[in-house]
């Protein structure tokens, strides 16, 4: 958005309109593309084929590279009733236990603190790195990802490939 008003934040940029990011990645042959929202407080990612990683995959990826490194606190990541069931699968596959929070970053970090977690997060894109900071941290999401990647030497599409997503549908329900 090149003309802020403090009315228009995010009007068809970042996090929430990511489209324009996945065109840009490809036509750049970009490696990597970051999308944060307006207070940064959200990332999500493209990959260099243009296909959209959300919450769940950043953080899975994220753990893992914690869990080899030994330092996954209770090997778990804590997700929301949100999180899609391949993020639970995948994270059982690799030797991870999940555990869903109500919907809301505050509601993450409190099951973090309670239970002394190292990352939790959610679909949108908020994922909180508790040994770092208490709130989610857009910034600092992208570069742990940038720097697996860096050490793994291999493609975000590849390194994502550790879960698949399976098709959603959220609803909201009232009584």
């Amino acid at each position: 958005n090149v003309n802020p008003d403090g009315l228009n934040i995010n009007h068809h940029c970042g996090s929430t309109h990511i489209e324009g990011l996945q065109v840009a990645v490809q036509q750049h042959n970009a490696d990597l593309g970051i999308a944060n929202d307006g207070d940064a407080d959200r990332c999500l990612l493209v990959d260099e084929k243009g296909q959209v990683l959300d919450g769940d995959q950043i953080m899975l990826l994220c753990a893992l590279k914690l869990k080899e490194e030994g330092k996954l606190k209770g090997d778990t990541i804590v997700g929301t009733v949100m999180s899609n069931i391949g993020f639970h699968k995948a994270a059982e596959e690799l030797g991870m236990k999940t555990v869903s929070t109500a919907v809301g970053d505050r509601y993450v970090l409190e099951y973090m603190r309670e239970h002394n977690l190292s990352i939790g997060g959610e679909q949108s894109g908020h994922v909180i790195f508790l040994d770092h900071n208490t709130t989610g941290d857009g910034m600092l999401t992208a570069v742990q990802v940038a720097a697996l990647m860096k050490e793994k030497k291999k493609p975000l599409s590849e390194l994502a490939g550790i879960m698949t997503k399976y098709p959603q549908v959220c609803l909201l329900l009232s009584t």
